[in-house]
């Protein structure tokens, strides 16, 4: 009978899931949370990224002011000291994510670790802060491009985590945010018949104070703004002298960066930098 059961509990074993990899920490400076395979929530682990975007804060032209306040708050953070959570919001393609991989390639010799979550996981946000918990380094739970259409698992985790409930995050360990809106979940007109009107106080209506609450749930806002053409070319400018191109060429490619731009529509770096890319690798010379 007993060797009947072992059979059976045998059976069983390899209809369930397999358990999480222990992660590797000496593997990369960065991670990503990935699913463990049949769990619908939980069972989750941190895969180290292979290859990380080196990217250099100094290559990013044009928001000195917005790279200023960000890395004042990281550096408090790998000191110890009170830091705050942080949303980037505002014009695509201005550097905001980009401010994140330049400052893990800056710090992350004193400890600064990255963890990208995707939005349909920040329900897992719990055993992420039990994975790093008690752990020498410094994390930055990054999200990219966050944005929700309604009160989501996700949202709902998330507005928990930054604050509103009896646990919290772990002292290692920060959330930046980056998004196109400022309030993360879009808005609507009729959500504006909602604001009542006392005396000269306007009150916003529930539906609208509910968007904005998760945001203020951000300690730092960090916001950008598109590139007028004199900023767009300064940043064409420097792309392509990191490219080896010498003054001439930087001068001769104005007028198709210009080009290059109104065909996509935008003025902004991540623009800018493709058109860089586009044109030293017609017209460079190799090195």
């Amino acid at each position: 009978m007993s060797r009947e059961l072992d059979k059976i509990l045998e059976k069983l074993e390899r209809l369930l899931p397999p358990l999480p990899p222990p992660t590797d920490w000496k593997a990369s400076i960065a991670f990503r949370w990935r699913k463990g395979s049949g769990h619908k929530s939980g069972g989750g682990w941190l895969q180290p990224v292979r290859y990380v975007h080196r990217m250099k804060l100094s290559d990013l032209q044009g928001i000195g002011t917005q790279i200023g306040k960000v890395e004042q708050n990281t550096r408090q953070f790998l000191e110890g000291r009170p830091a705050n959570n942080v949303l980037l919001t505002g014009a695509r393609g201005t550097g905001k994510s980009s401010i994140v991989k330049g400052l893990l390639n800056r710090y992350h010799k004193q400890g600064l670790r990255l963890i990208e979550v995707e939005k349909s996981d920040l329900m897992d946000l719990p055993s992420i802060v039990d994975s790093v918990a008690g752990r020498p380094e410094r994390f930055i739970v990054f999200c990219d491009d966050l944005s929700f259409h309604g009160a989501e698992e996700g949202y709902i985790a998330l507005k928990v985590a930054l604050d509103g409930s009896i646990s919290t995050t772990a002292e290692n360990m920060l959330i930046y945010a980056t998004s196109n809106r400022r309030h993360l979940m879009p808005e609507y007109m009729a959500e504006n018949l909602e604001t009542k009107y006392i005396g000269d106080e306007i009150h916003p209506g529930e539906t609208v104070e509910e968007k904005i609450s998760l945001s203020e749930r951000f300690g730092v806002w960090v916001t950008f703004y598109p590139f007028d053409q004199d900023e767009y070319l300064a940043i064409v400018a420097h792309w392509l002298k990191s490219f080896a191109c010498s003054a001439k060429e930087i001068h001769d490619a104005k007028e198709q960066a210009l080009q290059w731009s109104l065909q996509r529509g935008s003025r902004s770096g991540r623009v800018a930098y493709q058109f860089a890319r586009d044109w030293a690798g017609q017209h460079a010379k190799k090195k």
